[in-house]
């Protein structure tokens, strides 16, 4: 029994296929087709909007599918978050709608917002954004390019950011954070339900949250002088406790480990320095707790 499962086309297309290769998942598209093809049996995939993918797995289309926390909401969907997964188009980190005006509006609160004109994607999250603040405002849905329409066209716009590096461009200012989102994994009520499609969407979740948690991190392999391994077990930070096996000589050991990547150039020098030889250092795919 195949899994239909949603991919998002569009921004977070490339970051969701490289996760899911980092997951074991290989994916072929084709340039003009929504219909990728994988080398799971078990899994069927289409290609289509973020902003669409939860009305399509709340009707059935899909099994389960991958969108924003904030599409979920905006379509108000009635769907399983199964996992949230820490991701996005440029970094590893979650994304925010915010309400921004020109670096010149008297705009500084959601207050100032009272008769105003708001332009934006997420009309249901902006509306109930100012419904929050007793605030009453006219929200006209932005088909794009939202940054340009103000002041012209707009007081003031509610937008997406990683970074805030567009909008600050478009010499625009954050006023507040309307709502902070990740990237769900999320199922179909009737699909959840199911027991052998349940285990396989779970099994998914697993290995794409494995993937993110192997983000940043290395293993690292070393001999150590079984004499400085309390110095050694000093150094090294690990996930629990690093892996320690006997080697043919009694006097040393082998040493296995998994640590941030940012800090292996300052500990390799450190194990040295304590006699620690043949250091390796290799990359991870997953993570898995």
């Amino acid at each position: 029994m195949a899994i239909k499962l949603g991919l998002p086309k569009g921004s977070l297309q490339k970051a969701t296929l490289e996760l899911f290769r980092k997951a074991g998942y290989n994916f072929s598209v084709s340039e003009r087709s929504y219909f990728p093809s994988i080398d799971d049996p078990d899994l069927e995939a289409m290609l289509i909007r973020a902003q669409e993918m939860a009305r399509y797995v709340q009707d059935g289309v899909f099994d389960c599918g991958l969108t924003g926390h904030d599409w979920v909401i905006e379509n108000s969907a009635d769907v399983v978050e199964v996992a949230a997964l820490v991701y996005a188009k440029c970094s590893m980190r979650p994304v925010r709608w915010v309400l921004a005006a020109p670096e010149e509006s008297e705009i500084n609160s959601a207050k100032d917002l009272q008769g105003k004109k708001i332009a934006t994607e997420v009309v249901n999250i902006a509306q109930r954004y100012l419904e929050t603040h007793g605030v009453t405002a006219d929200v006209e849905f932005s088909w794009g390019a939202t940054e340009a329409k103000v002041p012209e066209l707009a007081d003031a716009i509610i937008e997406v950011t990683e970074t805030g590096s567009s909008l600050r461009a478009n010499k625009l200012k954050i006023v507040d954070t309307v709502l902070e989102s990740t990237t769900r994994l999320i199922a179909n009520k009737a699909s959840w339900e199911n027991p052998a499609k349940r285990e396989k969407i779970e099994n998914i979740a697993m290995m794409l949250k494995g993937a993110i948690d192997a983000e940043g991190k290395v293993g690292i392999k070393l001999n150590v002088p079984r004499k400085n391994m309390e110095e050694i077990m000093a150094i090294l930070p690990a996930m629990k406790n690093p892996t320690v096996n006997d080697l043919h000589d009694p006097d040393w050991v082998a040493v296995e480990t998994v640590m941030d990547e940012d800090v292996v150039r300052k500990i390799i020098p450190e194990l040295k320095k304590f006699g620690g030889r043949d250091i390796i250092e290799y990359p991870l795919n997953k993570v898995i707790a």
